[in-house]
């Protein structure tokens, strides 16, 4: 074996030793995996088995798959963001309904959902009366789902009017919320955010009683929940803290069923966890396709279970 001249003027390249190819003027015995190109301590980057030279470790990151979520969704750079805002619409619909109102604030009426409008002559009774006769007797009609406000479908899981309920559900959106966007992406987590407070509201107007009004954010969450324990099942991810958070959320339901949507809660953790499923679930061949026309057939049954109940109320 030849050994490397001694000296200060000692020229490794010229007795043979290896230099790093990117700095040649540095002795190394250390060789990438991939191309086996010689590589100094400063160049090597580790890799599964060894090092990899950083010419290598660019050229693998090309067709990897990092700016990925888990289940094909564009990684966030801020899976907070999105959070952010949908507290931040909350928020200002709360301010706005409290600064006119509150209870009795005409933003509470048009956002509110109601399965069937009610006529309110402002002396705290509600009564079952037509638009026309409603106003014409001096008093406010407000309208419902049945006499064609569907906007209310979406704008109830934005609407709230007391502010512990509108700090409660803030508080479990900032909790669950971001998790889920880094699990799915930003896209994705809008999509099962809205489908979820869809499909609370059309158990509301199925399920709850024609008159009544229903606020509030609290189906969405659910349907974050639901789609936590989905993805993390799916991705074999710690999910006994969702349970947990689940079994807590149903209690509260079921002993507050008198003033809680249960029927809102149901329906969203519901489509929460189908919307969940069929991006977790889908074929990876295919994933993003799959994905999108699986949660637009969701969002179809949806209309059109609201629109079947909306002939039968009117």
């Amino acid at each position: 074996m030849t050994q490397p001249p001694e000296g200060p003027t000692a020229d490794p390249t010229a007795a043979g030793v290896p230099t790093c190819y990117r700095h040649p003027d540095r002795e190394t015995w250390i060789r990438c995996q991939r191309c086996d190109k010689s590589i100094c301590p400063d160049c090597m980057r580790d890799a599964a088995v060894g090092f990899q030279c950083p010419d290598c470790v660019k050229e693998a990151n090309k067709g990897s798959r990092q700016n990925r979520a888990m289940y094909g969704g564009e990684r966030s750079a801020d899976p907070r963001l999105t959070t952010f805002v949908l507290i931040g619409i909350n928020a200002a619909v709360w301010l706005a309904i409290t600064a006119t109102g509150g209870r009795s604030s005409w933003l509470t009426h048009l956002l509110a959902l109601r399965p069937v409008g009610v006529c309110d002559p402002g002396n705290g009774s509600l009564y079952d009366i037509g638009e026309s006769v409603c106003e014409a007797s001096g008093a406010t009609f407000q309208p419902g789902f049945s006499d064609g406000a569907w906007w209310q479908l979406l704008t109830a899981a934005f609407t709230h009017v007391e502010i512990w309920h509108v700090a409660m559900n803030m508080f479990a959106l900032f909790i669950f919320g971001p998790v889920l966007e880094g699990i799915v992406g930003r896209a994705r987590f809008l999509a099962i955010y809205l489908v979820s407070a869809l499909a609370g509201s059309v158990m509301v107007v199925w399920f709850s009683y024609e008159f009544s009004s229903t606020v509030g954010a609290s189906g969405a969450i659910f349907g974050l929940l639901g789609a936590l324990l989905v993805v993390a099942r799916k991705g074999r991810l710690h999910s006994q803290w969702l349970v947990q958070n689940l079994v807590i959320g149903v209690v509260i339901t079921v002993v507050g069923w008198r003033f809680i949507s249960w029927q809102g809660h149901l329906g969203g953790l519901v489509g929460g966890a189908l919307a969940a499923a069929i991006i977790a679930y889908a074929p990876k061949s295919s994933r993003s396709l799959v994905q999108w026309i699986g949660l637009a057939l969701v969002l179809t049954a949806l209309l059109a279970l609201a629109l079947v109940r909306d002939l039968a109320l009117s």
